[in-house]
């Protein structure tokens, strides 16, 4: 689903309480400029886990930046600083991207090889009538005032427009914050996929898939 323009312009989807005066306004998609303030708050908060495919961060965070796709967000600005932000795959595209060549391009041949082999472990490709979440990060001085809520109710709503059924997402085992928030929105654990051997590298060693049903006409 493209983002209307409305949404281009601003709309707040929903809003909060920034905590200091300010009001969280929540609209789809990246603003323009924005982008690579919105992949440095991804690397802040999947860095760790990216990391090993994707160091050093002066490098990353250029090429997430560079291979964003501005339409499959949902962000959260306050006074007009891009504050948090939601990635989702739908209708074949996603926030984060960047093509195996571009990879081999940024990195080179020897030391890309390796680099694309750690990003297929992160693939994650969504059914028929799902949308499948890229992830929420939000600034560190934000965590605590509902700005993740506001993002999943704005998710849950362009989902339910788009003829979804259902969101899916994944949540690691050193992140009970976020996985606390899910099953606060609504969402089930359905399987976890224990990787041990992923620890050391990634810095977990468990994957939990999680879905939320959304009925009709449902906006969070």
């Amino acid at each position: 689903m493209e983002a209307d323009e409305r949404d281009r312009s601003g709309h707040a989807g929903a809003g909060g309480s920034g905590g200091d005066g300010g009001s969280v306004t929540v609209r789809r998609g990246v603003p323009a400029g924005a982008e690579p303030r919105a992949a440095a708050l991804y690397w802040e908060a999947f860095g760790r886990k990216l990391g090993p495919a994707l160091n050093p961060p002066d490098k990353a965070v250029p090429f997430i930046a560079a291979h964003l796709d501005p339409e499959r967000a949902v962000c959260a600005l306050l006074d007009g600083e891009l504050v948090g932000l939601a990635g989702y795959q739908l209708d074949g595209r996603s926030l984060t991207g960047g093509s195996a060549a571009a990879v081999l391009r940024a990195y080179g041949r020897v030391r890309g090889l390796p680099r694309l082999l750690l990003l297929a472990l992160f693939e994650r490709r969504p059914a028929p009538g799902q949308l499948v979440m890229d992830g929420i990060a939000v600034d560190g001085r934000m965590r605590g005032r509902g700005v993740g809520s506001l993002l999943l109710q704005e998710v849950a709503a362009l989902a339910t427009e788009a003829g979804c059924r259902e969101i899916r997402l994944d949540v690691i085992d050193t992140n009970p914050r976020a996985r606390a928030l899910y099953e606060r929105r609504g969402f089930t654990a359905v399987r976890t996929e224990r990787t041990p051997y992923l620890r050391r590298l990634l810095g977990f060693g468990a994957v939990t898939t999680m879905r939320r049903t959304l009925g009709p006409g449902e906006a969070a």
